[in-house]
């Protein structure tokens, strides 16, 4: 099987480049001093030294001390250095500057085999709803799939991991940021047809998730509207298996369309090879790294009655009055709820930088609920039976409150909101690391309280290590 740097046409750009003709014969020690004091024209600095652990590609750019910097492995080729210089200077704007016929040579080689779009220590901060972190080393923003297709070869060919960033509502960014091609998928738009007495519904990965569920309401289709009001983009959904409110997106998922970038093919997968579970799915849990979500075919139900088998929906209605609830009614309750909680992202909401529920409500054993309830002191504990019955789901927010962390609690310049205890909110000035301790706090206090590990919801990226699901972090400075 041919990997994604081997699959290239002849005689483009990236077969042509670093070792074509017009350089060949320039000697590559030379070369490397050449760039070198371009660097140094350009006030970027350059070291070479052996690491600790090799960098792909033999080095690149980075900031040191607020300082930008390009370090070089002293123990690569020195081709190879040669070429990730180029690199790391190819990203800058030299339209204005003198370069000798072999050193443009080698840069413009470089600069061919970037994908489009691509951009160089990006914050990602903006691009979360919890607004942390730091910078990712490489973005590129894909619209199309060639543009996608182009920048996972790029990164395959030097080594470099690769990260999916969608509309960044389930994210925590570490504060060194993320040293990886950071993808962010735009692709667009929607397409519908009627299939067996249903209408099936394909969208893109990058359409805005809520404004397909409002779609779908509009249109009198049955099967997203208790999905409304949760942030991100619909390639986020199977790999969460997104649900609230007695729904899930696993019930109309017919078809992923997505890229195996093992097999290097456009697979379509049925919902068995999807491997949906509670927050969970075979895109999440079992290969994370295998699959970028381009499209989802939901099959919904025209004309179909809405779903209302969740308690806090269903009061919620019943508050109305007796009239049978139309698919507008159940979304506009769905939002009013979530309005309620900080759960919809609306300007100025001072619960608004967070990520949502940050952790899974557990689903334990019988026993166990009962065990639990009985350390509570509290028989009327909220818990609901899962197919089978042979388990139950928990509130994890009720655990949390009861374990001591009310809403509104507030601890530096992170606390948990004041209208949901799930969600923890970062305040001005917080860092990526102050929401972790905190996270761990809540986590150990319950675990202390009731014996129950609480699981993140979260993906982290760009920290050292998990331990037990969430990222270890040096204690604060005082």
């Amino acid at each position: 099987m041919s990997t994604f740097a081997d699959r290239r046409d002849a005689g483009s750009p990236v077969d042509a480049g670093a070792r074509g003709p017009e350089t060949r014969a320039v000697d590559e020690r030379q070369l490397l001093e050449e760039l070198m004091r371009l660097a140094g024209r350009l006030g970027v600095g350059v070291r070479v030294e052996p690491f600790a652990t090799p960098p792909a590609g033999a080095g690149g750019r980075c900031v040191l001390d607020g300082r930008p910097l390009i370090l070089l492995d002293a123990r690569a080729p020195l081709a190879d250095r040669v070429d990730a210089l180029a690199g790391a200077l190819a990203g800058l704007d030299l339209d204005d500057v003198y370069l000798a016929p072999e050193v443009r040579a080698r840069v413009e080689a470089a600069r061919a085999r970037r994908p489009r779009g691509l951009r160089e220590r990006v914050p990602l901060a903006p691009l979360s709803t919890l607004g942390v972190g730091g910078p990712a080393r490489h973005l590129v923003e894909a619209r199309d799939e060639g543009t996608l297709l182009e920048a996972l070869r790029w990164a395959a060919r030097d080594g470099r991991p690769v990260r999916v960033l969608g509309g960044g509502s389930n994210l925590v960014v570490a504060d060194g940021g993320v040293d990886a091609l950071v993808l962010r998928v735009a692709l667009r738009g929607i397409a519908c047809r009627e299939a067996g007495g249903a209408i099936e519904v394909t969208a893109a990965a990058g359409e805005p998730w809520d404004a397909l569920v409002a779609l779908t309401v509009e249109r009198g289709w049955a099967g997203l509207e208790c999905l409304s009001g949760i942030p991100g983009l619909v390639g986020a959904t199977p790999i969460q298996n997104v649900g609230a409110y007695g729904q899930e997106v696993a019930e109309t998922i017919v078809a992923v369309r997505a890229l195996d970038r093992a097999a290097e093919t456009i697979v379509t997968l049925a919902p068995p090879a999807c491997g949906f579970a509670y927050r969970d799915s075979a895109f999440k849990s079992g290969q994370p790294e295998r699959h970028v979500v381009l499209a989802v075919t939901y099959r919904l139900r025209p004309g179909g009655a809405p779903t209302v088998r969740y308690a806090e929906l269903a009061r919620h209605l019943g508050a109305r009055g007796g009239a049978v609830p139309t698919l507008a009614d159940v979304r506009a309750a769905v939002l009013a709820i979530r309005r309620g909680k900080s759960m919809v992202l609306e300007p100025g909401d001072p619960n608004g930088r967070s990520c949502g529920s940050f952790f899974l409500n557990p689903v334990v054993p019988v026993a166990e609920a009962a065990r639990i309830a009985a350390a509570a002191g509290d028989p009327a504990m909220p818990r609901w039976p899962e197919a089978g019955g042979a388990r139950v789901k928990l509130s994890a927010a009720w655990l949390v409150e009861r374990a001591g962390f009310a809403r509104g609690h507030r601890d530096g310049t992170v606390g948990l909101s004041t209208r949901h205890a799930l969600a923890i909110v970062a305040h001005e000035g917080a860092r990526a690391a102050d929401v972790v301790r905190l996270a761990r706090r809540i986590r150990d206090g319950v675990e202390a309280r009731f014996g129950a590990r609480l699981v993140p919801e979260p993906a982290f990226w760009g920290f050292d290590r998990l331990v037990d699901g969430l990222p270890e972090v040096s204690p604060p400075t005082r």
